[in-house]
């Protein structure tokens, strides 16, 4: 479990959507960029945000009174409903593709309260942090997460979860899907880690937070400074041609020290947990490019070489680890070679924790649930997200497996008021043990579950399911409960389920095909028959 880092942006200032002359002729960064509770689409900056009806179905929304505010702070969606195990956004993407994530949060006292709840988010069906803004608050400050995650299926869920300690409602500003190359950060293992963002930071730089339109990905890239000397460049710099695609804006200052030094720089300005890294250095030559516009140097981090004899010419490079073993303060030490005509320098820098994902449930469970809450008109508010993870967090009413991947295995809402029907699909939920479906209001007829072989109850009475019982039902061979009183079923039961030992059976029969509990046949194959008794 990673620690989160938050990043800060000024609540008077609009840092990410920094207005431009530029703005009007660069397209919008592809992806979806939602004002979490605002009541209507609005052109904050360079950025179209949205509404997020459409993309969640649980929740409210509050104002944040607060003065001088950002537009994209002056309203949260918040979660009141303390008997859901998570709220979940579902955005629909590209199945493979690559994302980054960015979650916003300011809590303005909306809720009247005197300080922001701790809850945690949820990434498809990995627990990506804990949400706690208290020590940003308290300085008048929001608070944001990024994550980079590649696709597993056609939608990501982005999802919040209360904690034992949760005292309040959990809550959210913004939320922004933006789509990057498939060529960016491709040396990580998406299939099996997603990347935290721990500090994203142009080297030499004073003042804003470079974003969109300057970035065509709206990711932030923030000022560092310290002690040493600054330099600006004279080059033209041409961010396609680096790994990741900086924006030529992050590059154009740098950190330097003179001929002959060692360069040392304390980043990030934060305590690392121990983990594992992605690490993304960028430099480039200040001066104008020339015969002699090169700088020589080795790179270490912590004392552990990172690239010896890197060349940082006009044009630019980039050096990176995927999987670096950090803790702690870090140190990047640039060591220049003997022959460089000029000291080192450094222009910018990525850091992510590599983050295992939590698991996953088998795709066609997936779709079947999906397919099946959609059936249902009124599903549990946290039946959005992975069904199965995290499995403090599953679904109301769904036990799922062990091992990979997490197959559903039973489904339990009793008397929980649903309506609607059952879909076809519901049969291919081929790991289902037991579903008990009582006391509810479902109509439509018995689909298919002919696939569903290891499955040893189901229960579907007190309902107003219509129609002939599904021949199906007697092909389950390991089916040992089958209630379907208290319906409006009509037909007679299939000789499949006649014939079939050890079934307890309970169905309302009409008048014409009444069958008695004692008549002897039905004893002898032990089919419990129940007469439907009238009021």
């Amino acid at each position: 479990m990673p620690i989160p880092i938050a990043f800060l942006l000024l609540v008077a200032v609009a840092v990410a959507v920094v207005p431009s002359a530029r703005a009007a002729a660069v397209p919008q960064p592809p992806g979806f960029y939602i004002n979490c509770g605002a009541d209507k689409d609005e052109q904050i900056g360079s950025i179209k945000w949205i509404q997020d009806e459409g993309f969640i179905a649980v929740g409210n929304v509050s104002a944040v009174n607060k003065p001088n505010i950002l537009p994209l702070l002056a309203t949260v969606r918040y979660f009141p409903d303390a008997t859901a195990r998570k709220y979940c956004y579902q955005l629909p993407v590209v199945k493979g593709s690559r994302y980054l994530v960015r979650t916003t949060y300011f809590y303005g006292g909306f809720d009247g309260g005197a300080e922001p709840p701790v809850f945690d988010q949820i990434v498809d069906g990995t627990r990506w942090s804990t949400v706690n803004t208290t020590d940003n608050y308290r300085r008048g400050m929001s608070t944001y997460f990024e994550m980079v995650a590649q696709a597993q299926g056609k939608t990501i869920s982005v999802c919040l979860a209360r904690r034992a300690e949760t005292a309040s409602s959990p809550f959210i500003s913004a939320l922004e899907l933006v789509s990057l190359e498939d060529s960016m950060y491709n040396t990580t293992d998406f299939g099996n880690y997603v990347m935290s963002t721990v500090a994203r930071n142009r080297f030499g730089g004073k003042g804003e937070i470079i974003s969109y339109p300057d970035d065509q990905y709206n990711r932030y890239w923030a000022p560092f400074t310290d002690a040493n000397p600054t330099v600006e460049s004279h080059s033209a710099i041409s961010p396609e041609e680096f790994w990741n695609i900086p924006p030529a804006k992050a590059l154009r200052d740098g950190i330097t020290t003179s001929r002959g030094k060692k360069l040392s720089v304390q980043w990030p300005p934060i305590t690392l947990p121990a983990a594992s890294y992605y690490v993304a250095l960028y430099f480039q030559d200040s001066r104008t490019a020339s015969p002699y516009s090169w700088r020589v140097f080795d790179v270490s981090i912590n004392g552990k070489e990172f690239f010896r004899g890197l060349n940082a010419s006009a044009a630019g490079v980039m050096v990176y680890s995927s999987m670096m073993q950090l803790s702690g303060k870090t140190e990047i030490a640039l060591t220049p070679n003997e022959t460089s005509p000029v000291g080192p320098l450094i222009n910018a820098g990525e850091i992510y924790q590599i983050v295992p994902l939590g698991g996953r449930t088998a795709t066609r469970d997936v779709v079947a649930m999906e397919l099946l809450a959609r059936s249902f008109k009124n599903p549990p508010p946290d039946w959005a997200g992975d069904p199965c993870l995290p499995r403090q967090n599953s679904w109301t009413g769904v036990v799922c497996s062990d091992g990979s991947p997490v197959r559903v295995i039973s489904l339990d809402l009793k008397n929980h008021g649903l309506s609607g029907s059952l879909p076809d699909s519901i049969g291919n939920l081929t790991g289902m043990k037991t579903i008990v479906l009582s006391g509810n209001k479902l109509s439509g007829s018995i689909p298919d579950l002919s696939g569903m072989h290891i499955l040893t109850a189901l229960h579907l009475d007190g309902n107003q399911i219509n129609g002939a019982i599904n021949p199906s039902l007697g092909n389950l061979s390991n089916l040992k409960q089958l209630y379907l009183n208290g319906n409006n079923l009509t037909g007679k039961i299939p000789e499949s389920l006649k014939n079939k030992p050890g079934l307890d059976m309970r169905y309302v029969y009409d008048g014409t095909q009444n069958l008695r509990i004692s008549d002897p046949f039905y004893v002898l194959m032990g089919i419990v028959c129940m007469k439907h008794l009238q009021d």
